[in-house]
C-alpha cells in the first residue's frame, strides 16, 4: 500500500513536533503532504524547518480541499478540535485529534457522530495508553487479578505551574480560552486511564474545585471529586498544580488485594485468599488474610505520541486495531466535566452528565472570560470552535 498522506493543523509546540517526526520519515508508511496555521510565522517555521516541498496553508478548509492528503492531525486550541475534525470527515479525511477531544461533550459527541457516519479511522492522542505500567495494570485488572474494584485513589498534583508559565499567554487558564484548567489541560491522560484501567465509569460524582487557587488565573487549578459506582466502589480523584514537591500515585483495591503505581513501579499486595471468602470463613475475631507484596514486572518502554501515530496509521493501511479510538475521547471529558458542574452547581452529578446544563454554565463562565476582555495580549477563542 502507498504511503498515507497526513497534514497536520496547528503547527505549534506539539503539532510542530508530530510534523518533525513525519518530516523525518520516522512513521513507517505515512509521510508528511501539508500544513496549515492562522498564524504566518508558524507557516515560515514550516518553509524553513520541514522542506519546501511541504504545502503550507493558512485555512484548514484550504488544506482539506487541496486533494493533496488522505489523513489529518488536528493540533490546534481545545475548543476548535470537534469543529475540525466534523470538516474533515466530511471531506473524507481520516482523522488523529489531539487531547483532549473537546472542551464539552456536547461538541464530542457530535464530533463522535460525524466520525461514525464517515467511515474513516478516528484517533485520539492519548499517549499514555503506551505506557507499560498502565498498560500491565490494565492487563491485571481485566484478567480479574483484583477481583471485583471497591476503591480508586488517584493523587496527582505533580503539574506544578508558575505564575510566569500562566503569564506566556493571554489565552492560558481562561474560560474563552483553554475552557478549562488542571482538568483539561493536565489531567486529561489521568482521567482518561482511570476509565481505561478499569473498564467502567462512575454513577455520579461530587467535586470541589478550587477557581484561581494560590495563582492570578480564572479556571480551576485544585480538585478533590468523589465518585460513586454502580456496583458500590468508590474513588477519590485530587489534583493540582500549586503543589511542590507533588506527588503522583494511583491505587486500586479489590477483593483480591491492592495494586500501587508509584515512582515508575506496579506494586501488587496480594491477597492469598479474596477477602469476601476470608470475611466468609474466619472465625477469630480480630485477622486479616496472609498478604503478598509483589513487585511486578512490567517490560517495554512507552512509545509515546508516536506510537499512536503509529497505531492511527497501521489502522488506516491494514485495519489494525486502535489503541485510542477517537470515540473514547467523551468518557475521560465527561468526568471532567462532570467535577467543574458539581462545583458550579454545589450537587451531585449524575453521569451521564446533562450536557446542556454544562454547555449553559459553561457559557457563563466563558462570557467573564479576561482572554476575551483583552483582545490585545492573545489570540483569542470563542465557544463556537473558531480558533
Amino acid at each position: 500500500m502507498e504511503n498515507i498522506r497526513v497534514g497536520i493543523i496547528g503547527v505549534g509546540n506539539m503539532g510542530s513536533a508530530h510534523a518533525a517526526l513525519l518530516a523525518e520519515g520516522r512513521i513507517e508508511g505515512a509521510v508528511l503532504r501539508a500544513v496549515a496555521d492562522l498564524r504566518k510565522d508558524r507557516l515560515v517555521w514550516a518553509a524553513d524547518n520541514l522542506g519546501s516541498s511541504i504545502r503550507r496553508f493558512e485555512q484548514p478548509a484550504e488544506l482539506f480541499g487541496s486533494g493533496e492528503i488522505d489523513a489529518v492531525i488536528i493540533c490546534t486550541p481545545h475548543y476548535s478540535h470537534p469543529a475540525l475534525a466534523k470538516e474533515a470527515f466530511a471531506a473524507g479525511l481520516h482523522v488523529l485529534v489531539e487531547k483532549p477531544a473537546g472542551v464539552y461533550t456536547k461538541q464530542v459527541r457530535e464530533m463522535n457522530e460525524a466520525a461514525a457516519a464517515s467511515g474513516r479511522v478516528f484517533g485520539i492522542m492519548y499517549n499514555q495508553r503506551t505506557n507499560p505500567l498502565y498498560a500491565k495494570l490494565r492487563e491485571l485488572v481485566q484478567a480479574g487479578e483484583l477481583g471485583e474494584i471497591r476503591r480508586i485513589n488517584w493523587i496527582i498534583t505533580n503539574w506544578y505551574r508558575s505564575q510566569s508559565y500562566y503569564d506566556s499567554g493571554g489565552w492560558r487558564a481562561t474560560w474563552a480560552g483553554e475552557g478549562g484548567g488542571v482538568l483539561l489541560n493536565q489531567d486529561p491522560h489521568q482521567l482518561d486511564l482511570w476509565q481505561w484501567i478499569t473498564g467502567m465509569m462512575p454513577s455520579r460524582i461530587r467535586a470541589f474545585c478550587g477557581f484561581g487557587r494560590h495563582r492570578d488565573i480564572e479556571v480551576e487549578n485544585d480538585v478533590t471529586a468523589y465518585a460513586e459506582y454502580p456496583n458500590g466502589a468508590t474513588a477519590v480523584f485530587v489534583t493540582s498544580t500549586f503543589e511542590t514537591p507533588g506527588t503522583n500515585r494511583l491505587e486500586l483495591s479489590g477483593e483480591k488485594g491492592k495494586m500501587v503505581v508509584e515512582d515508575g513501579k506496579l506494586t501488587f499486595h496480594r491477597l492469598r485468599v479474596s477477602e469476601p471468602e476470608f470475611n466468609r470463613t474466619y472465625t477469630g475475631g480480630f485477622g486479616q488474610p496472609e498478604c503478598w507484596t509483589i513487585d511486578v514486572p512490567v517490560s517495554g518502554t512507552a512509545s509515546d505520541h508516536p506510537g499512536i501515530i503509529r497505531n492511527w496509521i497501521e489502522a488506516i493501511r491494514h485495519g489494525s486495531p486502535l489503541l485510542a479510538p477517537g470515540e473514547e475521547g467523551i468518557k475521560g471529558l465527561m468526568l471532567s466535566n462532570a467535577m467543574l458542574l458539581s462545583s458550579w452547581t454545589d450537587d451531585w452529578v449524575t453521569l451521564p452528565i446533562d450536557e446542556e446544563l454544562f454547555y449553559t454554565k459553561l457559557q457563563e463562565q466563558v462570557r467573564n472570560s479576561s482572554s476575551l476582555k483583552d483582545s490585545g495580549s492573545a489570540r483569542t477563542l470563542d465557544i463556537s470552535g473558531t480558533y
